[in-house]
């Protein structure tokens, strides 16, 4: 939507509601069941909030709501070695998971849930697969292409976030107080 101005604005209660998302994945993001050594790890959910919140306003705000995301993950101290591979790591990835909001559900569609979680984790793997092809190759195996290295690496710890995520969103999506949500 533009403003008066010409500008982007958001109306005041999307803002809002995205403010809260953020901040709720930001506070789960500080629960790791474990973390990798060049950066990424499994926490208790944290991109729950912005695929949700993705899903219930679409594409456009949950994208700006994860890279914001993003943003906030980069300040609580990620791993940067290259202005590129910054972008690539965090506002770019975590913007990602606002592509779950390409998927039209509703309460009586929970499954579609674990469409629109699986689409948003997979572009966030796919932009820290791509980083770590061009940032990370130093670290694979003698004699295992980057790309293989790369796609293990991140598969490794996204596939367990997916598989935590998608749970918690499906369950979620059942429940009373998100059919009215979604």
């Amino acid at each position: 939507m533009k403003g008066g101005n010409g500008k982007l604005s958001v109306p005041v209660k999307i803002a809002a509601e995205a403010a809260m998302m953020i901040a709720l994945a930001s506070a789960l993001s500080l629960f790791k069941v474990f973390r990798m050594p060049q950066g990424g790890s499994v926490t208790l959910g944290s991109m729950v909030p912005i695929l949700l919140f993705a899903m219930r306003r679409g594409a456009k705000y949950g994208i700006l709501a994860g890279v914001l995301f993003g943003l906030v993950r980069l300040y609580l101290g990620m791993y940067v070695v290259h202005p590129v591979q910054l972008l690539l790591d965090y506002p770019l990835a975590f913007g990602a998971l606002g592509l779950a909001g390409l998927i039209k559900t509703g309460g009586d569609k929970p499954m579609h849930t674990v469409v629109g979680t699986a689409l948003g984790i997979g572009g966030r793997f796919l932009s820290h697969w791509v980083s770590g092809i061009i940032f990370f190759a130093e670290y694979a195996p003698a004699g295992q292409h980057p790309a293989l290295y790369s796609a293990i690496y991140n598969g490794g710890y996204l596939g367990v976030e997916f598989v935590i995520s998608a749970v918690m969103v499906y369950l979620l999506a059942k429940t009373r107080v998100m059919k009215a949500f979604l």
